[in-house]
């Protein structure tokens, strides 16, 4: 738990940004993807390339997203130098598809293949991420987001849509290690979708835009995420839709380990807004700020 990850002969990774879409293909009406587990050396902000466990060679994982009934198959290749599976975070999977290891499958070990099939239900946004030493394995870049949309499509959808994957590292001498809130293990960078700011994207947006956010908190800290500009109302949570009448609205939502928030505001005025963790520390980048889980949100008039 304390060693840091291998990093001899690690190659960078090919793709610079993350949460980019799963392809698949479709056999007898079913949607297979593959999916293989593997480290490469990614670039967090210029400067700061380090080892990182992947889902196909990105960070986060590749976002998966279907429809609500659809039939799924995943393939899963282990490429990595110990055991994994994939554990599909609030899916209604059958107990044999659940990715927990010697309890529903035995794990997955280096160089081996398993499949996973299920039909993708219910609506909403969801996440997987190894079930193998979760302390290091989930933070070091073994998750990603799993959205199914529902069956009949939203009669008001929003104009932007975005997931957005908070998680902490742990780079010291170059080196990757589990970042846990423990002594001497503390996390020293944090990433919106695998990177840290100024590296982080902006999003761009219209005014009279709604725009939805997906906060998917895939570590192990919480993370009081703040909009400025506009206040925000929580329309769903870990997946479910919160009836109207219930939603809140908010400037900022503590998410915590494993939790979604999805959240909806309208663009009204224009400029550009920042969106940020309101933990000081977590806007840092090795203890200098600003850096980390902050983005910024253009509106366009």
């Amino acid at each position: 738990m304390m060693a840091a990850l291998p990093d001899k002969d690690v190659p960078a990774a090919t793709v610079s940004q993350g949460n980019q879409p799963l392809p698949y293909r479709e056999e007898d009406g079913v949607k297979v993807f593959e999916i293989t587990a593997q480290p490469v050396r990614w670039t967090f902000l210029d400067g700061v390339e380090q080892v990182a466990w992947t889902y196909n060679g990105m960070v986060p994982g590749p976002l998966i997203r279907v429809t609500e009934g659809d039939r799924v198959r995943f393939i899963v290749r282990n490429d990595l130098p110990d055991d994994t599976t994939i554990h599909w975070h609030g899916i209604a999977v059958p107990n044999a598809m659940d990715g927990v290891p010697d309890v529903t499958q035995p794990p997955i070990a280096p160089g081996e293949t398993f499949v996973y099939e299920f039909e993708a239900k219910p609506a909403g946004t969801y996440w997987y991420h190894s079930h193998v030493e979760p302390d290091i394995q989930i933070g070091a870049g073994l998750h990603g987001a799993f959205i199914i949309d529902p069956a009949t499509p939203e009669a008001d959808p929003p104009d932007v849509d975005q997931v957005l994957v908070l998680n902490e590292w742990r780079f010291v001498n170059n080196q990757t290690f589990g970042a846990m809130p423990m002594g001497g293990m503390d996390p020293n960078y944090f990433t919106i979708n695998g990177k840290a700011f100024p590296a982080t994207e902006t999003l761009k947006v219209k005014v009279g835009d709604k725009v939805r956010l997906r906060f998917v908190a895939v570590g192990q800290f919480i993370h009081p995420m703040h909009l400025h500009g506009v206040p925000f109302k929580i329309v769903a949570t870990d997946g479910h839709p919160v009836p109207e009448g219930a939603q809140l609205t908010k400037d900022t939502v503590s998410v915590a380990p494993g939790e979604r928030y999805d959240i909806e505001f309208v663009a009204t005025e224009p400029g550009v807004w920042m969106l940020h963790c309101h933990i000081s520390h977590h806007t840092t980048n090795d203890g200098e700020e600003p850096g980390g889980l902050m983005m910024m949100i253009e509106v366009e008039a």
